[in-house]
C-alpha cells in the first residue's frame, strides 16, 4: 500500500488530492476550494472499450449529494485514473466557492485534472518506471 498526496492552485482554487494506492485498487479523496466537505462520490471500473477491445475504457458509478455538483469533478478524476492504471478507482470529492463564477468551476476543474496527471506521474515513477506494476 503506497499513500499519496498532490495539490494544485492557490487561494480559494486550491485542490488537494490524496490518495491511498493499493494491488486492488485507488481509493482517493478530492477536497478544496473554500469550504471542504464530502459532496459526491464516483467508483469507475476500468474495462475493454465497447468501440475498440485495445482500448481501456471504464464504467462508473455516481453518488451525489443532494444540493451538491462535486461528482462532477470526482468522475473526471475518477475515469482518468481507472483508465491510466486499469484499476478500480474511487474518489470522495468536496469542492466549495462560495458565488462561484464559470470562471472558478473552470479554475477548479483544471486543478483537480492537474492533480490527476500529478499523481499518474508520481505512479509511473514508483511503479512502472521501478519495473513493478500495478
Amino acid at each position: 500500500m503506497h499513500v499519496y498526496q498532490v495539490e494544485s492552485g492557490s487561494g480559494k482554487h486550491r485542490v488537494v488530492l490524496s490518495a491511498m494506492v493499493t494491488p486492488g485498487g485507488i481509493m482517493a479523496s478530492l477536497a478544496g476550494g473554500e469550504a471542504p466537505h464530502l459532496g459526491g462520490v464516483v467508483v469507475s471500473v476500468p474495462r475493454h472499450s465497447l468501440a475498440n477491445p485495445e482500448v481501456i475504457s471504464c464504467t462508473s458509478s455516481v453518488i451525489a449529494l443532494v444540493g451538491h455538483k462535486d461528482d462532477q469533478a470526482a468522475k473526471i478524476l475518477a475515469e482518468l485514473l481507472a483508465k491510466e492504471t486499469n484499476l478500480p478507482v474511487s474518489v470522495a470529492a468536496g469542492i466549495h466557492v462560495d458565488n462561484a463564477t464559470s470562471g472558478d468551476l473552470a479554475e477548479l476543474i483544471k486543478n483537480c485534472r492537474d492533480c490527476g496527471g500529478r499523481l499518474l506521474d508520481l505512479l509511473k515513477t514508483d511503479f512502472f518506471l521501478a519495473g513493478g506494476g500495478f
